[in-house]
């Protein structure tokens, strides 16, 4: 008898221009069943190269036998602040480590780039999200107005300079 086992390929990749569009869908999938598209999100899709990239930031993709099933975009706020933010992975790939991968790459890129905090801002009704967020030592911190986004009712943050993160 022959039984034939094929592993999946997952991979996590830095941005690259064929993968814009999956940016953008990815994301798309959990703010419009959530919430609506906001203006702040229209610009983040429309140019992510001049929005994330070049000030700095970078955008991560998990993809599966080359098909994009998550994403997340870093972005520099300051020279020691950087946020997270657009993290999506599609309903179907859910539960399976993909958010896992892009926390790590996230959290691996801010170090690398010499931050001191990544910071979040969230709606506490994405509790799979939340729980993802406090497992890497994202915290709560007081809220300050977030003018870009309607649906932001939490803040988060995870020092990078304590040791503790990502266990």
């Amino acid at each position: 008898m022959n039984v034939s086992v094929s592993a999946n390929q997952v991979l996590v990749v830095e941005y690259r221009d064929d993968l814009r569009s999956e940016f953008e869908r990815l994301n798309r999938e959990w703010i419009e069943q959530f919430f609506s598209v906001e203006e702040a999100d229209k610009t983040v899709f429309a140019d992510p190269k001049a929005t994330v990239l070049l000030p700095g930031g970078q955008i991560f993709f998990v993809l599966e036998d080359g098909e994009a099933k998550g994403t997340c975009a870093v972005l520099q706020e300051s020279e020691k602040t950087f946020e997270l933010a657009k993290m999506a992975v599609t309903g179907s790939a859910r539960g399976r480590g993909f958010g896992d991968l892009l926390m790590q790459a996230a959290i691996e890129f801010a170090k690398h780039a010499g931050a001191e905090a990544l910071v979040l801002s969230s709606n506490s009704k994405l509790v799979p999200a939340i729980r993802l967020y406090e497992k890497y030592g994202f915290h709560p911190v007081p809220m300050i107005s977030d003018e870009r986004y309607n649906r932001v009712d939490i803040m988060m943050r995870l020092d990078l300079r304590r040791p503790e993160h990502g266990q």
